[in-house]
C-alpha cells in the first residue's frame, strides 16, 4: 500500500498520465501517481463488466471510500485508498471534485447517447476535475485550479475523441458532432493558455498531461471521419518527441 504500487498501476493502465507525472518535481511526483491511480480505478469500473449492477457497486465502493476519508471515519485499507488519505490531507484537497468525478463515471455504465452540453459537463467533472486536483496537489492556488479545470475539459475532449472506436458509447455520432466538440476544445485550450502566468513551474506537470491534445484535436477538426476509425492517435515517436519538447520549453 504505497506510492510505488500506485505508480505501477498507472504505468500499466494509463501510460500517458504516467509519463506526464514523471515531469513533476521529484518530491511531489508521488501525489500525481496516487491521484491518477484513483482515477484509473474509478474510470475502468464501468468497463470491466457488462452488468450495470456490478458496475454501480464498484463505483459505490469508491464513493464510500472517499466519504470515509472526508468524514473522519476509519478509511479502508487498500493499495490506492491508503496513500490517497495522505495525499488528500497533506495537499488539503477538496472533496467536491472527487464526488463529481465519481458521479459522472456512472454515465459510462449505461452508455446512453448524450447531448453536447451534457457531454461538456461530463468532461469537466472527469478530466477537468482530475487536472484541477492534480494542480492543487502540486500547490496551485484557486485561480490556477480554475484554469486547470478548464484546461482539463479540453484535454478530456481530445482523449475522448481518440478513444471513440473502443468505447461502444455514442458520444459523437456524426462528423459534425466531432468537429463541434473539437472546435470547442481547441478554443478552451487557447483561452486557458492566455493565463499561463497563473501556473508556477511546480504546478506545470499537472497541465503536461495534455501534451497530445492539440494534435488530436487538429486531426479531428480536419478529418472528423478519422475519429470513427481510430486514426487520431500519434505515433510513439511523435508522442515522446512532443512531450520532450513541451517539458524543455515549459509550454503546456
Amino acid at each position: 500500500m504505497s506510492i510505488d504500487a500506485c505508480a505501477e498501476l498507472v504505468a500499466r493502465g494509463d501510460p500517458d498520465r504516467f509519463a506526464s507525472a514523471m515531469t513533476a518535481p521529484v518530491d511531489l511526483r508521488g501525489r500525481l501517481m496516487v491521484l491518477y491511480a484513483f482515477n484509473l480505478e474509478v474510470a475502468r469500473a464501468p468497463w470491466v463488466t457488462q452488468e450495470p449492477m456490478i458496475a454501480e457497486m464498484r463505483i459505490q465502493w469508491w464513493v464510500d471510500a472517499i466519504a470515509e476519508i472526508y468524514e473522519d471515519r476509519n478509511p479502508r485499507r487498500h493499495e490506492v485508498v491508503t496513500p490517497l488519505v495522505d495525499v488528500i490531507r497533506q495537499a488539503e484537497l477538496p472533496r467536491a471534485p472527487f464526488d463529481a468525478l465519481m458521479q459522472a463515471r456512472r454515465q459510462d455504465i449505461y452508455r446512453e447517447p448524450i447531448g453536447h452540453e451534457a457531454l461538456w459537463e461530463y468532461l469537466g467533472a472527469t478530466s477537468g476535475g482530475l487536472v484541477e486536483l492534480a494542480a492543487k496537489a502540486l500547490g496551485a492556488g484557486d485561480p490556477a485550479q480554475a484554469l486547470a479545470h478548464r484546461f482539463g475539459q479540453g484535454i478530456g475532449a481530445a482523449n475522448l475523441l481518440a478513444s471513440v472506436p473502443g468505447l461502444n458509447w455514442k458520444v459523437v455520432e456524426t462528423p459534425d458532432d466531432v468537429r463541434a466538440l473539437a472546435l470547442r476544445a481547441k478554443a478552451e485550450l487557447r483561452s486557458a493558455r492566455k493565463d499561463r502566468a497563473l501556473v508556477s513551474n511546480a504546478v506545470r506537470a499537472a497541465f503536461m498531461v495534455g501534451w497530445q491534445a492539440d494534435a488530436i484535436l487538429a486531426r479531428a477538426d480536419k478529418s472528423p471521419d478519422h475519429v470513427f476509425t481510430g486514426a487520431l492517435k500519434m505515433s510513439e515517436f511523435r508522442r515522446r518527441a512532443s512531450l520532450s519538447w513541451r517539458v524543455a520549453t515549459g509550454r503546456w
